[in-house]
């Protein structure tokens, strides 16, 4: 499995924009897409967005089409999520996951992931 770490989450008001961070080691990554979903309180983990292997190809959740944009740097191992125009009910826990299997397109089934982090919180004021 690839270790991931989400950073960038925080308090932040209504409009307000964040990016968050999600730096994988372990097993290489580069050949796997990678996902966010997210957690509210008393909900299900729900699909936010997703990027294939080598970052030609995206797939957003409707909620948060044209305001959010996920992108990756594999010489980094990094993957970003860039959150613009955050409104209320985007706040919830973030999580990135690695899908498990190579070259795949970005699924928004959280079955189709077999290594997540350990989350970071993102809370937006009215």
């Amino acid at each position: 499995q690839v270790q991931l770490v989400e950073s960038g989450g925080g308090l932040v008001q209504t409009g307000a924009s964040l990016r968050l961070s999600c730096a994988a080691s372990g097993r290489d990554f580069r050949w796997n897409a990678m996902g966010w979903f997210r957690q509210a309180p008393g909900k299900e983990h729900d699909f936010v967005a997703a990027i294939n292997w080598s970052g030609s190809s995206t797939n957003y959740a409707d909620s948060v089409k044209g305001r959010f944009t996920i992108s990756r740097d594999n010489a980094k191992n990094t993957v970003y999520l860039q959150m613009n125009s955050l409104k209320p009910e985007d706040t919830a826990v973030y999580y990135c996951a690695a899908e498990n299997t190579r070259w795949g397109r970005g699924s928004s089934n959280k079955n189709e992931y077999d290594s997540w982090g350990q989350g970071t919180q993102v809370t937006v004021s009215s």
